[in-house]
Formats: structure tokens, C-alpha cells, sequence
């Protein structure tokens, strides 16, 4: 297949705000957009896209592209972890979203693009958390410049480590109007652990007394109280509450890894009014799901809603 590579060094418009959290550094610097076809699957155009990325380095990720004229909705698709944009799972909810008529980004998250594991319990834990979001707003901006977008429709769809960093998406960035958040929980401290008492309320069951669910060898215990305090502020259940998007928080009755208990304390610090179903399976939710999140979408973003032909489609995909 031919290539076609495109480089363009741009700068999109954006205000330069006083940073009042981590996440509010200046992005107004060049974007210095690469743009290759990569391929054709199902009728769908996959480009891979790098933009400098404002915390140093380059961003990376896959841009799908909807068939039709006009403005499209623009969908931020989050990966698990590990994972990557090129993820079968991620994939899948990347083409389907395009194919139900959104401009669809997955973003490469920080440790998709360096050797090992996804959580080192160090600092670089916190630096890479706070520099997902900072890529994942430049993004944003980026996506509403393309002439193929309507700005004031963009949505977020993530799955596990996705879902929740979308969590805390949505709380510092008011532009994504609705968002589905699957099998995630609280975030990385929320993952590994439980407050000593049950009784605290969602967004304080992070601090003070945690009981740990981590092996000595993961974290030693000298060191957990230092690795929770670099994670503890910004961790994604602090901020979903300050969400104006319309949420959707999707989980499974059986997952391992992410237990009811710890989903519900998500569910509990989002926003009244945020809508909350449960599968029953596991921390793999089943075609359904995601057919559930794009019907949730169509409304506020203006998506195609699923027909017979895209649960074909959607069958055909998951049963490879």
C-alpha cells in the first residue's frame, strides 16, 4: 500500500491559563502533527498520528476516520493496561465508534510507548498519569481544528485503565460533552487498595488508613505511604465529580480485577444524575456493552445508532 506521510507544524489557538493543577500546563506549542495512512479495515481509513507532545517527547496514537462529508463528532477512545492504540479490544471500539459516524483518536498512553510494565511504583507513575491527560487535552484541541469535526461534540469512551483516566478526563476538561468510563475504578492507589474504614465517603476512601491488596515484592511497605502520596492528588476519583459530561459507567459482577466494591466507590464520587450498568461477566464486558455505550452517545453526540448491520459487523469482529 502506498504511504502517504504528511508533517505539518501547527499551532492551534488555545488559551494560555495560569496552571492551577498539573493538568492545566500550556498547550499553545506547535503541534507538529505527522499524519500516515496506515491502512483500510472495513471500509474505515486507520492513520497513524504524532504530535509533540506538551510534556516533552512525541504523542502517538490512531486516527479513524468516518465515511460521509460534513462535520463528525470526535470520540477519544482510552486503552487498557497494558495496552496500546493497536489493541484488538481498543480497535474494535475505535472502528466502531467511526463507523457510527465519530472522527475516532485512541492515544498511545505514556507506557504503551516505552519498555515495561505499566506501573513501576515510582514517581514516574505520577508523571506519566499527569502526562496522559495533558496529551489527551492536546488532542482535544487538535481534533476540534480538523475542519471534519463539530467542536461542541466530543465524547470519550475508555476500557479498564482507560476507563478510568477518563474518569479523571472528564473532571478537567468541561469540552467532552458525554463519555462511557468500562470497568474502571478509582485509579492506581483506588486499584490496590481499601479503606481501613468502610464508612468514609467516596472521595476520602484514598486518604488515611488503606489496607493494601499488593504483594511485599510489588511495593515494599516501607515504601507505600511515599508512592501514595506522589499518587493521591491526582488520582482520577478526586475529580470526576466535577464532571459536566454525561456519564456512563459500565462494569462487570464478576470482574477480578476491578471488584464491585471498588467500581461503586467511582460510581459514587461521579455526579448525580451519571447512569450505572452492570454485566454479568467479568472484567471483559460482553458485545453488548459496547453497543449499550454507543446508544448512550447517540444523543448527546450526534452518532448513527447501531442497526442490523453493525451487529453483524460487531459479531463478526468479536467471534475472530
Amino acid at each position: 500500500m502506498t504511504r502517504l506521510v504528511l508533517a505539518l507544524a501547527l499551532v492551534v489557538p488555545v488559551p494560555v491559563l495560569r496552571a492551577q493543577t498539573p493538568f492545566d500546563q500550556p498547550r499553545s506549542v506547535p503541534l507538529a502533527l505527522s499524519d500516515s495512512v496506515q491502512e483500510t479495515i472495513d471500509g474505515i481509513a486507520v492513520h497513524r498520528i504524532g504530535f509533540a507532545s506538551p510534556s516533552g517527547g512525541r504523542a502517538t496514537g490512531l486516527l479513524f476516520l468516518p465515511t460521509g462529508p460534513g462535520r463528525h463528532p470526535a470520540v477519544l477512545v482510552g486503552h487498557g493496561a497494558p495496552g496500546s492504540a493497536a489493541g484488538f479490544a481498543t480497535m474494535t471500539t475505535a472502528l466502531a465508534m467511526a463507523r457510527s459516524g465519530a472522527v475516532t483518536f485512541a492515544l498511545d498512553a505514556p507506557h504503551a510507548r516505552r519498555a515495561g510494565p505499566p506501573i513501576r511504583f515510582t514517581v514516574e507513575d505520577s508523571i506519566e498519569q499527569v502526562q496522559l491527560a495533558v496529551e489527551w487535552r492536546r488532542a482535544i484541541d487538535w481534533l476540534q481544528s480538523r475542519p471534519d469535526v463539530d467542536p461542541e461534540r466530543i465524547g470519550y469512551i475508555g476500557n479498564s485503565y482507560g476507563g478510568a483516566q477518563g474518569a479523571l478526563l472528564v473532571g478537567i476538561d468541561p469540552r467532552i460533552v458525554a463519555a462511557v468510563l468500562r470497568v474502571g475504578d478509582g485509579g492506581f492507589l483506588a486499584h490496590f487498595t481499601d479503606p481501613c474504614d468502610s464508612a468514609v465517603t467516596a472521595t476520602r476512601s484514598i486518604d488515611g488508613c488503606l489496607r493494601w491488596d499488593l504483594d511485599e515484592a510489588m511495593l515494599p511497605t516501607a515504601d507505600r505511604d511515599t508512592w501514595a502520596a506522589m499518587m493521591r492528588p491526582i488520582e482520577p476519583i478526586r475529580f470526576v465529580g466535577r464532571s459536566r459530561a454525561q456519564l456512563l459507567f459500565q462494569n462487570g459482577h464478576d470482574d477480578p480485577l476491578v471488584p464491585p466494591r471498588r467500581a461503586e466507590r467511582l460510581h459514587a464520587a461521579a455526579p448525580s444524575g451519571a447512569t450505572v450498568r452492570w454485566y454479568a461477566s467479568g472484567h471483559r464486558l460482553p458485545p453488548e456493552a459496547l453497543i449499550d455505550g454507543i446508544r448512550f452517545l447517540v444523543e448527546p453526540l450526534g452518532l448513527a445508532p447501531p442497526d442490523a448491520a453493525f451487529d453483524r459487523w460487531l459479531e463478526s469482529r468479536t467471534t475472530r
